[in-house]
């Protein structure tokens, strides 16, 4: 089902904006033009189509316990979101966290991204995958896996690794706790993707066999490649001047050269990650959020089936 911008923004018509100029400037990313009639005309309905399946799934489990003459208990509402480096998700993922939070039957929603399960530098280094950070070998699945199954079988607490874009590494000893949320988001480059075949030529598990809900936020590649490059380029004047940055070497390069550093690292990593596997994802969303060059989404498409 696809639907133009203003189509989608009248499902919202009955709601108040849930938002100030404060909250934008908040969960706003570096480059992307978040505004509140951006709020209130693509993630208010959005938000609420949400919350419409929340509630579903909620009666369909009670339904389904009064027909096998169980007991159990809620489990986490699970929302995948997808995209390229700079299209734009975490701010996505950010918003919708915030916005279904403010909804009466999803008060506790929390964020993981995928960062986390990357494995560590030095591990990275050793596999000679440095240049591959990001790519799907570039994950420890296996934990993400565990991770998952461990959410939705409803523990009380799960742990992920935090991974910190200052030092560009796992963080040591440092975990993010969740405890059982209403509804969990998942935010990363990979977290469509099919599952892998084993060697016996069954299919094994994904990260997406445990999502309820999926969002890919969808944009021209050129586009996103300018994007990448404006935001490395406001970083070196900004985060990357931190000594403790990994990209600390980058903060005082002319701007000749800082341009043609980040169009190397986008044509060698990042572009061919999103032309090989993060755009291949796309089909599998349930909701695609496409962009136009002003970082405006103009078009949402709808999977019904």
């Amino acid at each position: 089902m696809e639907l133009e911008r203003q189509t989608w923004s009248r499902l919202a018509a009955e709601m108040a904006q849930p938002f100030d100029q404060a909250d934008v400037e908040r969960l706003r990313g570096i480059g992307d033009t978040l505004s509140l009639t951006e709020v209130a005309e693509v993630y208010l309905p959005l938000s609420r189509l949400l919350g419409i399946n929340v509630e579903a799934s909620g009666a369909l489990r009670n339904a389904t316990n009064a027909f096998l003459g169980e007991h159990t208990g809620r489990t986490p509402y699970v929302i995948g979101v997808a995209g390229s480096v700079a299209v734009g998700k975490s701010t996505t993922a950010r918003v919708l966290q915030e916005m279904l939070r403010r909804w009466p039957t999803t008060p506790r929603v929390e964020l993981i991204t995928t960062d986390g399960f990357l494995h560590p530098n030095a591990v990275l280094a050793e596999r000679g995958l440095m240049k591959r950070k990001g790519f799907p070998e570039s994950y420890d699945r296996r934990a993400l896996l565990r991770f998952m199954a461990d959410v939705k079988s409803g523990a009380e607490e799960v742990r992920a690794p935090v991974y910190s874009h200052m030092t560009y590494d796992i963080v040591p000893g440092e975990e993010q706790a969740v405890h059982r949320p209403d509804v969990l988001i998942v935010e990363g480059l990979n977290v469509l993707a099919p599952p892998r075949t084993r060697t016996d030529g069954t299919a094994g598990l994904s990260v997406s066999d445990f999502f309820d809900f999926s969002v890919y936020v969808d944009a021209r590649a050129d586009w996103i490649r300018r994007w990448y490059i404006e935001r490395f380029m406001d970083l070196r004047s900004g985060a990357f001047r931190d000594p403790r940055s990994y990209f600390h070497r980058y903060a005082h390069l002319a701007d000749a050269e800082a341009q043609a550093t980040a169009e190397h690292i986008w044509d060698t990593i990042n572009g061919p990650n999103l032309q090989q596997n993060v755009h291949p994802t796309r089909g599998r969303a349930r909701l695609v959020l496409t962009k136009n060059e002003r970082h405006e989404v103009t078009r949402v498409l709808l999977r019904k089936v």
